[in-house]
């Protein structure tokens, strides 16, 4: 525990940031980089808010970056709710990723004199009366399409974009939920602004503000890792457990290398000595009896 100033060390998740990948492109979320670039509507996001959308946008392979997903959350105060948004294009490309994906046909529900009309596109008689929209999804493994068809009344909130571009916004909401119907494990769970009714909030592409995060942070010491510690920091400690590591090894092999020495010079010492010795017991030269006996008669 920081005692100094009695807090309690962060957690993991609290400090942490994640990597994944998408499309072939690195994406790198942070608490500060979600915090400062992918919040919409002005609102305070929590640590828990902000660790959920992460690790949604990690398994689900979205790009926040892309405007593939964000969160939007108004107000500061406990009762504010905090809505994660994802795009149409995001649920069109990991649709279309699917082998089993055929196509689409997406339109508008329009009531024309006495009648009503399902309209291919989003144009309409200025005389038509705009009820709904309608889409079909169909998938190479089923017999029929996947249909969606949505009534404007439900849908409309009479704001932003929903009041100038109604036919676009109600045919977008039909497309999304046959999509979701006709692929529920690869776009379950994913819901777009539209489907919320939630106020459109400008989007804004936050790639230059992200290089200038990333630059400040590398910077400043770096993006923290899990345990709080700068990833500068981290890096530095690898790189010196490294180096420790590799004179630690350095200093055993020779240690090894003078013990082997030592060894090797013991076992010759050794074997000098049992020759010495050998050679030690051997009985002396025999004289012959032909000089014993030349040696023994006078001149």
């Amino acid at each position: 525990m920081d005692t100094k100033n009695n807090k309690t060390p962060a957690s993991q998740d609290e400090k942490g940031m994640t990597t994944y990948t998408v499309a072939g492109q690195e994406v790198t979320l942070s608490f500060d980089i979600v915090r400062k670039l992918l919040v919409r509507g002005g609102g305070e996001v929590t640590n828990s808010e902000i660790i959920l959308f992460i690790y949604t946008c990690k398994f689900n392979s979205l790009n926040p970056f892309l405007n593939e997903a964000y969160l939007i959350k108004y107000g500061r105060d406990d009762k504010a709710t905090v809505q994660m948004v994802v795009s149409k294009e995001a649920l069109m490309k990991r649709a279309e990723n699917c082998p089993e994906y055929e196509g689409l046909r997406a339109g508008l529900i329009v009531k024309r004199g006495d009648g009503l009309l399902d309209v291919e596109g989003s144009f309409c008689l200025s005389t038509d009366v705009l009820l709904g929209g309608w889409a079909e999804v169909s998938r190479k493994d089923r017999k029929y399409p996947y249909v969606a068809r949505v009534t404007l009344e439900e849908y409309n909130t009479g704001k932003s974009t929903w009041t100038g571009k109604k036919s676009t916004m109600i045919r977008k909401v039909a497309i999304v939920q046959a999509l979701r119907e006709a692929f529920p494990a690869q776009l379950g769970a994913m819901y777009t602004a539209e489907e919320q009714s939630i106020q459109d909030v400008e989007y804004v592409d936050v790639s230059a503000a992200v290089n200038k995060e990333i630059a400040e942070n590398a910077n400043a010491g770096g993006l923290v890792g899990f345990d709080g510690v700068p990833q500068a920091t981290q890096a530095t400690q690898a790189t010196q457990a490294t180096q420790a590591t590799q004179a630690t090894q350095a200093t055993q092999a020779t240690e090894a290398a003078t013990q082997a020495t030592q060894a090797t010079q013991a076992t010759q010492a050794t074997a000098a000595a049992t020759q010495t010795r050998a050679a030690s017991t051997q009985s002396p030269p025999r004289v012959s009896q032909a000089k014993v006996s030349q040696a023994k008669v006078p001149f």
